[in-house]
């Protein structure tokens, strides 16, 4: 018993989430540590437009993306954001590069955004931390979780 009790001592599980780095239209996309990974990835364009299968909803944000220097089965993934003027989050979604499509060499995806006030929407930003990292926390696994974490993805509301 007192073997036991040792050994789980030594289990020093510990999380750390990471900061969340600067929005923007082009983001270098960087891992929990806020190491660049060589993948840069932009929003292309955007408009507002129904939604082809449910125009009675209303307009919706359409935009366009790409990574360039992604890896196409298993890249990162980064938080795609429609803002105000202010820079303020009206809808959030997260655009993996694994569902873009090569074209010229980078990939290409497009997206839509469901926001409740369209016509408030002055652009769509990227938030650069790689939201693709899955790992265990100390609290889903205390021997074999912990160590750093993305930010939690951004959020309605959430100044960008």
């Amino acid at each position: 018993m007192l073997a036991l009790s040792g050994c789980s001592s030594l289990w020093n599980c510990t999380d750390t989430t990471a900061e969340r780095g600067e929005a923007g239209v082009r983001v270098q996309v960087e891992d929990v540590s806020g190491r660049p990974l060589g993948v840069t990835a932009e929003v292309v364009d955007w408009r507002l437009e129904p939604h082809p299968q449910v125009p009675s909803e209303g307009d919706h944000v359409s935009f366009r993306y790409r990574f360039d220097g992604a890896d196409e089965d298993f890249g990162p993934a980064v938080d795609a954001c429609a803002v105000d003027e202010e820079r303020v989050a009206l809808g959030c979604q997260t655009v993996h590069s694994s569902e873009a499509f090569e074209r010229g060499g980078v990939l290409t995806g497009d997206s839509r955004l469901a926001v409740e006030h369209p016509e408030r929407v002055a652009g769509v930003l990227l938030v650069p931390n790689d939201q693709s990292y899955v790992g265990r926390t100390c609290e889903e696994d205390l021997k074999d979780g912990g160590g750093p974490h993305p930010p939690e993805p951004a959020t309605l509301g959430d100044q960008l």
